[in-house]
């Protein structure tokens, strides 16, 4: 159910309750787009990295994790992939905790790298990274989501949907083992595709359920400034 050992309140603890941390306040939004600079203590939110200051955050706790943990080489961890992938930032109360990373091709999302700091893993924020990321493929039209997993892991995968399937492949890189999973899902009647607002596709990253700064600047006239300059 997600309940934690200890309770705490302000300056008070009873280690003998057991408490249940709420989602962050943005609750109505989509999983991936809960957590806006602000969260109450030890909610767990997560959010799309829209900056290099959160990009830096996701290369802190995949550091700390991969090459610090698991002994991954610099240059297989950080493979020349993460300037062309959507990164998932996982936040616990104000601290960043976890990351997730989804690459796309043509009829496939695959996610990836998904990382907590040891010391946030007794609480549910692995689940969370990636049931957002599931929704954040559904939003964009994808079936076939598809992933690398750890054969020591394969057990936590298999419960947001994924499995092993006929011609899936055995893998080894970077000192483990893998196995190839996927899941398949009907696409969403709502997924982001040609037909809707225009506005709506040119909003920031995962923010598509509100409006975005180009969507404010339609109020403003066409003066087609450079236009006039050069016919000046």
């Amino acid at each position: 159910m997600g309940f934690e050992p200890g309770a705490a309140f302000e300056n008070l603890s009873h280690p003998g309750l057991h408490s249940l941390s709420r989602s962050g306040a943005h609750a109505d939004a989509p999983l991936y787009d809960r957590y806006h600079g602000k969260n109450p203590d030890r909610a767990i939110a997560v959010t799309v990295v829209r900056s290099m200051e959160d990009m830096m955050r996701v290369i802190a706790i995949r550091s700390a994790v991969y090459i610090g943990e698991q002994e991954c080489p610099y240059l297989e961890e950080f493979d020349g992939n993460d300037f062309s992938s959507t990164h998932l930032l996982g936040y616990i109360g104000n601290e960043p905790a976890g990351c997730l990373r989804i690459r796309y091709f043509a009829d496939f999302a695959k996610i990836g790298r998904l990382a907590v700091r040891k010391e946030f893993r007794k609480q549910r924020i692995s689940p969370q990274l990636v049931e957002a990321a599931i929704e954040l493929c559904h939003a964009k039209g994808y079936q076939r989501i598809y992933g690398h997993a750890q054969k020591r892991l394969v057990k936590f995968w298999s419960q947001f949907g994924f499995s092993t399937f006929e011609g899936g492949q055995e893998l080894v890189f970077s000192d483990f083992d893998y196995v190839e999973m996927q899941m398949n899902t009907e696409r969403r009647p709502n997924a982001i595709s040609i037909g809707v607002d225009p506005y709506l596709i040119i909003r920031p990253e995962g923010q598509w359920h509100r409006p975005g700064i180009l969507d404010k600047s339609r109020t403003r006239p066409v003066t087609r400034p450079s236009i006039q300059r050069g016919a000046a």
